[in-house]
């Protein structure tokens, strides 16, 4: 019957990031996964997403550095985007050697294309002008 129920739907909405992404690869798909690593762990080398990706730190803390960005720590309870595309994302690992980080990410995909390609040393080094300058100690 309408009308009757809960009203927790009222106020059950957050916000926790609102973007628009620079594009969206023609026939995209999206794919959502959840990421574990343990205490300490540097997590994913330097590498690409053929789209944008939205995350959400479920638990622990993740340190995150983009092309173009300093590093930055997100904490369990806090969203995270990149745009994906050509931008190398540097970052992806446990802040934390005491607990385990978990994250959740919505890629969208370009078809035909890995959601996620390592960028080579090589490349690396070509582009080290594009990386933010490094906290002191850090490579």
């Amino acid at each position: 019957m309408a009308g009757s129920g809960s009203t927790a739907w009222q106020t059950a909405l957050t916000t926790l990031q609102e973007v628009v992404p620079p594009f969206i690869p023609a026939g995209a798909h999206a794919m959502t996964v959840v990421i574990e690593y343990p205490p300490g762990d540097p997590g994913t080398p330097p590498h690409r997403h053929s789209g944008p990706a939205f995350g959400y730190v479920l638990e622990g803390e993740m340190l995150l550095e983009l092309e173009g960005e300093p590093e930055r720590v997100v904490r369990a309870g806090e969203a995270f985007w990149e745009t994906g595309g050509d931008v190398i994302h540097y970052q992806d690992g446990n802040n934390r050697d005491d607990v385990p980080l978990r994250f959740t990410v919505t890629m969208l995909c370009e078809p035909g294309t890995p959601m996620l390609t390592l960028v080579s040393d090589e490349e690396l080094t070509r582009l080290a002008d594009r990386r933010a300058p490094r906290p002191e100690g850090r490579r």
